[in-house]
C-alpha cells in the first residue's frame, strides 16, 4: 500500500515540495523529470501534475493528498480540505493599480474594470464589499492589462513587486495571503491513513525544526540563573561545568524570534562563546 500524493509539476511550489519531502527523509527516484515516481524509503507515489488541477485529482481520489497553494483551494472550490499549512511559498493576492491612481479603499473599485486569473476568490471579495465590478478573466499576463487599456486595474499573485513596478501598477490592497498547504478529500481508508499521520508527523518535526535554533554558550557560575530564565528552551537548559573554575557551558533551544530580542540580556549577563545553529529535525 502506498500513499499517493500530488505536487506541482513546474513552478514557484515544486523545489519546495521536493525539499519539504527530502527534508523528511523521503528520497524520490528521479522524480522531477516524469510524471509519476516513487519514494525508495518511504511507501509514498508522487503524481506530478498542474497546480490548477491538484484539487480535482484530489477531490476525485486519484491522489489521495495534494501540495498546492491555498490560493488555487479556494479558488477551484473543489470537496477538498486543507490538512496541514506548509510555511512555505508564501504570497499575497492583491488589487494593484495604475501608480498615478489614488486608492482610498474597496470603494474605489466600484464600476472599475479588473483583469485576474482568480475571479472566484475576487468576486468573493467584491461581494464582501458589496462592489460592483467588471472582472476580466486572464490566464496569463494579468500585470498589462490597465497598459494597454483593457482594464483600470488587476487581481494578481504578488510576491516581490518587481513586475507590478516594471508595468506601472502599485500594489493597492491584499485580499488574501497563501501559503502551501496538505490537501484532502477525507475519504482514504485506514491504512492510508495511518501513512498520511506517518507523514504530518516528519513534517510537523521539521517545520518546528525551522522556527527554532540551538544555542550554546559560556557563563559564569554566578549568573547562571538569570541566563537560564532568558533562554529557558523546551524544559530547560543543559548546564555542563568547564575547565575554567567558576564558568559552565549552557545549551539550550530558541525560537529564532525570541533570540533577537534577547541577546543584549545574555551579553549583559555575563554570557559569551554564544553559537547559534540550524535544527534539522525537533521532536517534542
Amino acid at each position: 500500500m502506498k500513499l499517493k500524493i500530488a505536487i506541482q509539476k513546474s513552478g514557484r511550489l515544486l523545489d519546495g515540495s521536493i525539499n519539504l519531502l527530502k527534508d523528511c527523509g523521503i528520497q524520490l527516484n528521479n522524480g522531477v523529470n516524469k510524471l509519476r515516481t516513487e519514494a525508495y524509503n518511504f511507501p509514498l507515489e508522487v503524481l506530478f501534475l498542474r497546480d490548477d488541477d491538484i484539487p480535482q485529482y484530489v477531490a476525485d481520489g486519484v491522489a489521495d493528498i495534494g501540495m498546492v497553494g491555498e490560493n488555487v483551494v479556494l479558488e477551484k472550490c473543489k470537496q477538498v480540505v486543507v490538512i496541514e499549512p506548509l510555511d512555505f511559498a508564501r504570497c499575497k493576492l492583491s488589487i494593484a493599480v495604475p501608480k498615478a491612481d489614488t486608492y482610498n479603499g474597496p470603494d474605489w473599485l466600484q464600476g472599475k474594470k479588473i483583469a485576474t486569473s482568480y475571479p472566484v476568490i475576487l468576486r468573493n471579495f467584491l461581494e464582501q464589499n458589496n462592489i460592483a465590478a467588471e472582472i476580466h478573466e486572464i490566464s496569463g499576463s494579468v500585470e498589462i492589462a490597465p497598459g494597454i487599456g483593457i482594464t483600470d486595474c488587476i487581481c494578481d499573485l504578488v510576491s516581490s513587486g518587481s513586475t507590478l513596478f516594471l508595468n506601472g501598477l502599485k500594489e493597492a490592497e491584499v485580499i488574501l495571503r497563501s501559503e502551501a498547504v496538505i490537501i484532502g478529500a477525507g475519504n482514504i481508508n485506514e491504512g492510508k491513513q495511518a501513512l498520511l499521520n506517518k507523514l504530518l508527523f516528519r513534517i510537523r518535526a521539521v517545520k518546528k525544526a525551522k522556527r527554532y535554533k540551538y544555542i550554546l554558550l559560556n557563563a559564569p557560575d554566578a549568573n547562571l540563573e538569570e541566563i537560564s530564565s532568558l533562554i529557558p528552551g523546551m524544559k530547560s537548559p543543559t548546564i555542563l561545568p568547564l575547565a575554567t573554575l567558576g564558568w559552565s557551558s549552557l545549551h539550550s533551544v530558541v525560537h529564532e524570534d525570541d533570540f533577537w530580542n534577547i541577546i543584549e540580556s545574555l551579553k549583559a549577563a555575563g554570557a559569551q562563546g554564544i553559537l547559534v545553529s540550524p535544527i534539522e529535525k525537533m521532536i517534542l
